[in-house]
């Protein structure tokens, strides 16, 4: 075979004559030959040993053993590594066909001696049981003992289950979830002893995944998350006992009773809202799921119970609140207090370690989930009773769970899919009359009227589920004993999974909405490992993501983030806490010349120094101004010391957020939370709201213009304690708002105006000179630059002479929590959180000297320019509209001097 890297070459003597002389034509024509030549040998040679063949799989495919294993190349590229292999003489032996050591060999004599006593073990226990040598049952000995379940806790916080002890020092102070050895490998993971929330979470894949994300959940695809750490409360007591205790603890009245919620109350919806304190201050402490379990009619129980004279108690309900995990404690503590007034009081029990739940977001969530949750009965090959079993099979085709019923749940029962693997794609609507009949089952939705309770509500079944999940061994051994291209048939010893779907709509018009699977906890893997391995119809596998993709989307739907975009709680109070001390850790480990000078910051108007503490979101020092504020003292207590740049011995991050932890990590009493509802009316009426009062609420910020907002940015209300400056900043809104055409100057007639005024001595008189001294009194001030460049259709960019400087700290409003490039909008915005009483006016800031500067004179003594002035703003506010000024705003990047003119929405 010719080698590629072969140049052929022709000799000189071609190229001369019989009498020794240059032929031209023959010299020419021998190059030509010779570069021809090396061309060929170019592109033979860049395939032939320039990469290997493991080096040609696309990155998500690569598997690190691949080198040296074919098995793990894709089957089209096998042949060319098993050839690249033996040129290369590359070592391929595994450890099965190592020549075994003594010390080997002794492991394993030892280890087949252990495994005939086992077998001869096993034996004696089947013959007791009543199992004969063949392995078939002897009907007259066959006994089939209860499952031992524990006795539930009542009022009483639950204790993960003991790990295996291979894994038990692992898991020491930290607890799994139950698809931690899938992510383990695939993600990065919290640090071993510094976990978060007390579980061992993912926080991103290894791979980039940032713009895969984006158009798994968006465009085709979908992304899913295991989110079992999410806290399951079960309450159980009489109705009203349960509603109550939900109305105490802040539950909206219009959910408790009427018409509106009956579906939800029923439990065929679920329900989403915010809870707080019963006592004190009544602070609201996060966002909650309730989900009633469906309660049987009367006339569907027993005759022999109606022909009982006794008369019956009330029935109980059940019901789940679902929170998360940071706010655990604080609303456990809060239902505990409530459920004891109760009469008859309420039971509470902890299943955060029972149940476990699943989140898809995407087009192919839907088509993933029907594929991996098949109901119970129609594998079996029976017919299928339950409303939401049969309406569930039938939603393959369904693109967006938006389209479902605001809030809809189903409930049933699947069978394991573990039998069912590997997974096969589903039959979708194709025809118009299956999108039809699809359209009227989404408008009638048969599952309200449902009469079946979900068996996820009763702790019997989950652990019965739990419990008679077969090993994987003994599932390989019946798909083994199937014809082939069969699956396995249905045993009546295989466990029937109770689980519950809930389908959510984005407050976002038109993106997507998620499902979320309740089901037990050691059933998670079965259905995950099944549900990662679909083949989608669009293409592809279901992708996974973390904590950081989780947020992302939120942030690219518009939504907050919890606890991250709520500060005014105290699971958001307590993660900005460990956020400002790790980023004081990463500031602190740069060099000096590398960081940024928060103290040399200049701010225009001869302001120097940055607003509050740099690296957080200093919101004490939003509501206290000019003193010494709790995030200067709480960034001290890492020690500049143990910082340094020469040597490893610098604290993590991990470890920075955990020095502070010990310190008062309790909310202020002042700040809190205000949620949208409420902050509504506020915004509608301005004087519901108290006077000192420091609650904060989130917002949703646009960008008007150019700028990526980052976390810990400033945000600004326009300038009130300068007319100046606030004019300026309304004419570039107006500029971006309402663009006008340019105006077009006339061409300046004497072109050596500017040389003449500049040869003529200072004292000398000049027509000129009279002329450009009249102008310069006729013409507005420089300040008003901005004005003058909006009228004439100029849009200022930042580093323009007249471009506005940053308002004063009296307008300082909040901080950004969450800013980056939204990649579904195609610029960048932010999820801040701001005061509410300084947007709407109510915090009364003393007019003053600016922070870092003298007072501004806003033209003293000429009250003519003021009413230039003032009558500008009140033109300009009236062609923007009034409630627009109001939702204007001002962003600053931390450590930067320039403001961006942005554009705030609650949230």
């Amino acid at each position: 075979m010719k080698d590629a890297r072969t140049i052929l070459t022709q000799a000189s003597e071609k190229a001369l004559n019989q009498n020794g002389e240059l032929d031209v034509a023959a010299f020419v024509k021998a190059r030509e030959f010779e570069i021809k030549a090396m061309k060929a040998s170019m592109g033979e040679s860049k395939n032939a040993l320039s990469s290997r063949a493991f080096q040609q799989v696309p990155n998500d495919m690569r598997r690190r053993t691949a080198s040296h294993n074919v098995k793990k190349v894709p089957k089209r590229l096998r042949s060319r590594a098993a050839k690249e292999m033996k040129e290369d003489n590359t070592p391929t032996g595994t450890l099965r066909r190592r020549k075994p050591t003594p010390q080997m060999r002794l492991r394993l004599e030892t280890a087949r001696k252990l495994h005939k006593l086992h077998a001869r073990q096993n034996k004696r226990r089947a013959r007791a049981k009543g199992k004969s040598l063949d392995g078939q049952n002897d009907p007259e000995k066959e006994s089939v003992p209860a499952p031992s379940i524990r006795r539930s806790k009542k009022n009483t916080l639950s204790m993960p289950e003991q790990p295996p002890a291979k894994f038990r020092k692992r898991q020491k102070y930290k607890c799994w979830l139950p698809t931690h050895k899938y992510h383990a490998k695939r993600a990065h993971m919290t640090e071993s002893k510094y976990p978060l929330w007390r579980f061992a979470i993912a926080i991103t894949p290894t791979e980039k995944t940032y713009r895969k994300t984006h158009r798994a959940s968006s465009l085709r695809g979908c992304v899913a998350w295991d989110i079992s750490y999410m806290s399951t409360i079960q309450l159980e007591g009489v109705e009203a006992s349960l509603l109550g205790l939900l109305r105490g603890i802040g539950v909206e009245e219009v959910a408790l009773s009427g018409k509106r919620m009956a579906k939800w109350r029923r439990g065929t919806r679920s329900w989403q809202g915010w809870v707080r304190e019963r006592d004190g201050r009544q602070k609201w402490i996060a966002s909650i799921d309730v989900i009633w379990c469906i309660q049987e009619r009367e006339g569907e129980k027993d005759s022999a119970a109606t022909e009982d004279p006794v008369p019956t108690k009330k029935p109980r309900r059940r019901c789940f609140l679902r929170v998360h995990p940071s706010a655990f404690l604080q609303l456990w503590t809060e239902l505990l207090k409530v459920a004891k007034i109760q009469r008859p009081p309420v039971t509470i029990e902890d299943l955060r370690f029972e149940i476990g739940s699943i989140e898809v977001t995407g087009p192919g969530s839907t088509e993933a989930l029907v594929a991996a949750l098949q109901p119970f009965a129609n594998c079996g090959g029976h017919s299928i009773k339950d409303t939401c079993a049969e309406v569930w099979s039938s939603l393959g085709s369904i693109s967006n769970p938006s389209c479902l019923p605001a809030n809809a749940v189903l409930a049933f029962d699947i069978s394991d899919p573990r039998l069912r693997y590997p997974p096969r794609k589903i039959q979708q609507a194709t025809s118009q009359s299956e999108n039809a009949e699809l359209l009227q089952t989404l408008a009638a939705w048969p599952p309200d009227t449902s009469e079946v309770r979900p068996l996820i509500f009763d702790r019997t079944a989950r652990h019965a589920a739990s419990r008679s999940l077969p090993s994987q061994r003994a599932i390989n051994r019946r798909k083994g004993d199937a014809m082939p291209g069969e699956f396995p048939s249905l045993a009546p010893t295989d466990p029937r999974i109770p689980i519950l779907l809930m389908a959510s709509c984005s407050a976002t018009a038109g993106a997507q909405g998620s499902w979320t699977l309740l089901l037990p906890w050691k059933c998670v893997m079965p259905v995950w490992y099944y549900f990662m391995h679909y083949p989608l119809s669009t293409g592809g596998n279901p992708r996974f993501g973390g904590l950081e993709d989780l947020r992302q989307i939120a942030f690219e739907q518009g939504a907050p983030w919890f606890p991250g975009d709520f500060p005014g709680t105290q699971a958001g109070w307590e993660w900005e806490r460990a956020e400002r001390a790790k980023r004081k850790a990463e500031w602190e480990k740069r060099p000096k010349g590398k960081r940024v000078a928060w103290q040399s910051l200049g701010l225009g108007k001869d302001r120097k120094g940055e607003v509050g503490v740099g690296w957080a979101c200093d919101w004490e020092y939003l509501f206290n101004p000019g003193t010494v504020t709790e995030a200067a003292n709480a960034s001290q207590a890492i020690s500049t010391d143990s910082i340094t740049t020469k040597d490893n011995n610098s604290p993590r991050p991990a470890e920075a957020a955990q020095c502070t932890h010990d310190a008062s990590l309790t909310l202020p009493p002042p700040l809190h939370h205000l949620p949208l509802p409420d902050c509504s009316t506020i915004l509608a009426d301005p004087a519901l709201l108290p006077q000192e009062s420091q609650a904060l609420t989130t917002v949703n910020i646009t960008l008007l213009s150019r700028g990526n907002p980052t976390t810990c940015a400033r945000i600004y209300r326009l300038p009130t304690h300068s007319p100046q400056s606030r004019a300026q900043w309304l004419a570039l809104a107006s500029s971006i708002l309402h663009p006008a055409k340019k105006i077009q100057r006339r061409p300046n007639p004497n072109p050596d105006r500017r040389k003449i005024l500049a040869s003529l001595p200072r004292n000398e008189s000049h027509p000129l000179r009279t002329q450009q001294t009249a102008s310069s009194l006729v013409q507005p001030p420089s300040t008003l630059g901005s004005v003058v460049a909006a009228e004439a259709g100029e849009i200022l960019q930042p580093g323009h002479a007249f471009y506005p400087c940053v308002p004063d700290q009296q307008d300082l409003i909040g901080y950004v929590t969450t800013g980056n490039f939204d990649l579904g909008q195609g610029k960048a915005s932010a999820i801040g959180c701001v005061a509410v009483a300084k947007v709407v006016g109510r915090d009364h800031c003393p007019r003053g000297p600016s922070a870092g500067g003298p007072p501004e004179n806003v033209s003293a003594g000429d009250e003519e320019t003021d009413r230039s002035i003032e009558k500008k703003i009140e033109e300009m506010e009236r062609k923007l509209g009034k409630k627009l000024v109001g939702r204007l705003c001002i962003v600053r990047d931390a450590g930067q001097s320039v403001g961006r003119l942005a554009k705030w929405e609650l949230v």
